[in-house]
């Protein structure tokens, strides 16, 4: 079983690096606000997750720059994931509040959704809303 689930992460691995979308191109300043806004996001992931390709993916494809922490190669995420949010399971965006309050969401979906609402659409949600979602 560990053989078929090593074949098969390294297969998702291949076609997403076939496959990888472009970025959006923004404006230099524009992209400068988002990447500052998104400085305090933090995807906990595993290389070969599919799930977490696919939010990788549309961090990609939306020029989102957001820190991926390997839990799986990294014990020090792990067990920081472990502690904080208090289940290790991937993906996990991890959300830092600006009056340091700290917000875990652990669906792919809900994790996409959240950065839609949050960073793309035209009326975007100001960083105090974080610990109101």
């Amino acid at each position: 079983m560990a053989l078929i689930r090593w074949i098969l992460g390294r297969l998702i691995l291949l076609i997403d690096y076939l496959t990888s979308p472009r970025g959006i191109e923004r404006p230099a300043g524009e992209q400068a606000l988002l990447d500052q806004e998104t400085g305090q996001l933090a995807l906990y992931q595993f290389q070969a997750c599919p799930f977490c390709v696919k939010v990788r993916r549309f961090l990609k494809r939306n020029s989102l720059n957001i820190e991926t922490r390997d839990a799986r190669r990294d014990p020090r995420y792990r067990q920081e994931m472990l502690e904080q949010a208090g289940q290790v399971k991937v993906p996990c965006l991890r959300i830092a509040g600006p009056q340091g309050e700290v917000r875990w969401l652990f669906e792919s979906d809900e994790i996409i959704q959240y950065l839609e609402s949050r960073f793309l659409q035209p009326e975007r949600v100001s960083p105090q809303s974080v610990s109101g979602d």
